[in-house]
């Protein structure tokens, strides 16, 4: 089966010293965070400048390791993607894979209350999220539904997990705003 991050592409504009607008970047992800079977985080933008855009500036903000949340008072857009369980995996390796991955991303503190699944977790962003693959299904403390392709899912700052479901990966694209007034 091929890795549905092979087919990610992002496509950055900029402006040219003449201020006529181009494609200043045509390609993958920035940065990846893969953690094997169960999914990914891939990078595809992170802005946390004050004041006018300066679209003449050929910094691509999508380098630099991935970690879970955008830094305080930024705005983070990436794909992640959720793979299906692998099949005969007993749950306790799951469980300490997924503890690992948030360690990995730099959100080991994120994980508060897991009893409904591993992958909960808890952050300090508003979250637009756009399954654009797949199905999944939203877990909540005390709630859950399933997406399908084209459904956005608002995530306000709430403990929650993603499942894969029908033994596909699924693809999501999300755009976090921290709201957490942290410097962390």
């Amino acid at each position: 089966m091929m890795n549905p991050a092979d087919t990610l592409r992002r496509v950055i504009t900029g402006e040219t010293a003449k201020g006529r607008s181009q494609v200043l970047i045509d390609g993958g992800p920035a940065a990846k965070f893969q953690t094997g079977e169960l999914g990914g985080l891939y990078e595809i933008w992170t802005d946390g400048t004050s004041g006018p855009l300066d679209a003449k500036e050929t910094v691509d903000r999508g380098e630099g390791k991935p970690v879970l949340p955008p830094p305080s008072d930024s705005v983070k857009i990436r794909w992640f993607i959720v793979g299906p369980n692998p099949e005969g995996a007993p749950p306790e390796m799951i469980e300490a894979a997924t503890k690992q991955a948030f360690i990995d991303m730099g959100a080991g503190d994120h994980q508060i209350d897991t009893t409904r699944h591993p992958a909960m977790h808890l952050t300090h962003t508003i979250d637009a999220i756009i399954l654009v693959k797949g199905r999944a299904r939203l877990i909540l403390d005390d709630d859950e539904t399933e997406i399908g392709p084209g459904d956005v899912v608002v995530q306000r700052a709430t403990n929650h997990a993603w499942e894969a479901l029908g033994g596909e990966p699924a693809v999501f694209v999300a755009v976090l705003v921290d709201r957490s007034g942290s410097t962390a």
